[in-house]
């Protein structure tokens, strides 16, 4: 079966609100929502729709009202969190819960049977919504589209000014506003155009993010059906000029999807490529992010190398060479912002491991010089120094970085003009991609019958200052950062380790890691800080500033797993740890975002997830791990 729940879970509704349902489209465009039917964040919706792909998303159709009348008798199987209040409560009524290519939910109400059915069709802004009544007796369905035009990250009230145009035409309803078209077919409906308002949805997941969880939500038109015995309702919600017909891929009765790690990964790894126009890009993450190079980089050789993807891999890389700046590629893509973000120092050491990882997959001639090309560059403003202080120190070969207010490595969190975890100086794991880097760049030319001679040299250079700088006899570990230092006891040290050159080894590398194991590693992933540090906080819980204060002060990520394993198996040759952790890890996919794994969780138990339900990292992490250890039966 695909991913499978069952009534009395779905019932619950503290259970089923938490769970969360994602459907993309590949422009960006997604579809969100919970098992039990409420939107609990402002970011849920049944067309959420990438207006300039892959970017400028936007909640079109909220959600639809839904209720079933039998012999005079009505009740509601939608449900909805209003300020002190649920209603209707449909979530009451739910049978069972399945979900893979499509979202599907069975109600049993008032003696009758309705299937609803979500699913939305690639390539295009549409979403396809069906009730089928699939009962042995008649019943009327009522329909009320609830709508909006909001940014994703915003909200919605109640205005005069909306919406700007509604226009009824045979079997379609059409919402315009600031010059975005919604529409909505529905074939067969009796349609009222009763407009109004419904009021102050509450989404807790943004209370208990410290923002504001209101939106007001309208309503163009009431749609009434009947359905005998087998009969359907179909509404199409489609951002005006895609496609609205109709699109219901089949629901497989037998699935791995939700059973084992490795092919509910391979499956869920579909849902962050995107194809838009002009270039090929992967999501960092759902509902809130967009695409962000680090992420890229660190999640391409699990979502596409591992799934067979290689030319989606090479084209990725491509559109990233396309916008380096200075020797850097981008920090991020903002949205309605020409010019992309560039503020980071490890994104481009990553796109180098990026680029090794797939011409060792599949070697290509030509990609291969396209890539050898942008890498020398890279070298070279390394090396003669490159914004934001990025740039090889000469007196022993390792790239330092900073600058004040700024956050360059991956841990970037900033509160106002607090920069949490600066870490400015050399640290670690950048160094570790330096040194990864110079070597796979050596690799490259010398396949293409070039001499990389000058790059081993830079290599064999910093390797020797990395072991004598960073790793600390008495502590055991390697410092997090030297020059200055800081000594805290951080994760970063396993990816040096585990980078196909990594400089990290040895005795060294085995003393550290057996320190990582006992200290910072969790079922759920790494700490991103020692639970006996200071600063450490095990909880990522309140609201947006206390979160980013958290965020790498003890929380724990799970992409940190493929390099905790890589290393273990590397380091210590330990395969059976690693195949013990990811049967533990099978558990995440359940735990959030279904299919999915979350961004974070806590750092002390009990362990809840946080943050983004459905992280690109955190599933290509754990993919490569599963494929590269032939463990995803496990």
């Amino acid at each position: 079966m695909p991913y499978h729940l069952d009534g009395q879970k779905c019932r619950n509704f503290e259970f089923a609100a938490r769970r969360e349902w994602l459907l993309t489209n590949g422009l960006g465009g997604y579809a969100m929502g919970t098992v039990a039917g409420v939107n609990s964040r402002r970011y849920h919706g049944l067309l959420v729709a990438a207006v300039r792909p892959p970017v400028d998303r936007m909640v079109l159709l909220a959600k639809v009202e839904a209720f079933v009348r039998v012999e005079g008798h009505q009740s509601g199987i939608s449900t909805n969190q209003y300020f002190g209040a649920i209603h209707p409560e449909g979530y009451q009524h739910i049978e069972a819960f399945d979900y893979e290519d499509s979202v599907r939910w069975m109600y049993r109400c008032l003696g009758a049977e309705v299937e609803q059915t979500v699913a939305m069709r690639p390539g295009s802004n549409s979403t396809t919504i069906r009730y089928r009544n699939v009962g042995d007796r008649p019943l009327g369905l009522i329909l009320k589209p609830l709508v909006c035009h909001k940014p994703y990250h915003g909200n919605f009230s109640e205005s005069p000014s909306y919406p700007a145009a509604v226009a009824f035409p045979k079997d379609r309803t059409v919402v315009e506003h600031d010059g975005v078209g919604l529409e909505i077919r529905h074939d067969g409906a009796r349609r009222s155009p009763v407009q109004g308002w419904y009021y102050r949805f509450e989404h807790f997941r943004e209370t208990e993010r410290g923002l504001n969880p209101r939106d007001d939500l309208f309503c163009p038109c009431e749609l009434e059906y009947e359905l005998l015995p087998g009969e359907s309702a179909l509404l199409v919600a489609t951002l005006a000029g895609d496609s609205d017909e109709p699109y219901l891929p089949p629901m497989p009765e037998d699935s791995e999807f939700g059973r084992v790690l490795g092919p509910t990964l391979k499956k869920t790894a579909e849902r962050f490529l995107v194809e838009a126009p002009g270039r090929k890009t992967i999501i960092a993450g759902y509902p809130w992010f967009g695409d962000w190079g680090r992420d890229t980089m660190i999640a391409l050789p699990g979502l596409c190398l591992c799934t067979g993807r290689t030319a989606f891999a090479r084209d990725v890389l491509r559109s990233f060479i396309g916008q380096m700046r200075d020797g850097l590629i981008p920090n991020r893509f903002v949205e309605n912002v020409d010019e992309a973000e560039y503020n980071t120092v490890d994104a481009t050491l990553w796109f180098a491991n990026a680029a090794f990882r797939t011409l060792e997959a599949e070697w290509n001639a030509e990609f291969a010089r396209e890539c050898l090309a942008a890498l020398r560059e890279v070298i070279r403003h390394h090396q003669k120094g490159t914004r934001y202080g990025i740039g090889v120190d000469p007196s022993d070969g390792l790239l330092t970085q900073g600058e004040p207010g700024v956050q360059l490595t991956w841990m970037d969190a900033k509160v106002g003009d607090w920069v949490v975890t600066p870490r400015h100086g050399k640290p670690v794991e950048v160094n570790g991609l330096w040194i990864n880097a110079l070597r796979a760049t050596a690799w490259i030319a010398e396949r293409l019958g070039e001499s990389g001679s000058e790059y081993l040299a830079a290599a064999d250079r910093a390797e020797a200052s990395f072991e004598a700088k960073f790793f600390h006899p008495h502590l055991g570990h390697y410092l997090d950062t030297v020059d200055p230092v800081d000594a805290s006891l951080r994760p970063n040290q396993v990816i040096p380790m585990a980078l196909p050159f990594g400089p990290a080894k040895g005795e060294n590398a085995q003393r550290a890691l057996r320190k990582v194991m006992a200290e910072l590693y969790t079922p759920a992933g790494l700490r991103t800080l020692g639970p006996n540090e200071p600063g450490h906080r095990g909880r990522f819980q309140g609201p947006i500033h206390e979160l980013d204060a958290a965020y790498h002060q003890g929380t724990v990520w799970p992409w940190l797993l493929g390099s905790y394993c890589t290393a273990v198996a590397r380091v210590l040759g330990d395969r059976q740890e690693v195949r013990r952790v990811l049967r533990i890890a099978r558990d995440l996919i359940h735990d959030y975002g279904l299919g999915g794994v979350a961004e974070v969780y806590d750092g002390d138990e009990p362990q809840n997830p946080g943050g983004c339900p459905w992280q690109a990292w955190s599933v290509g992490e754990l993919l490569r791990i599963c494929t590269e250890e032939s463990a995803c039966g496990a």
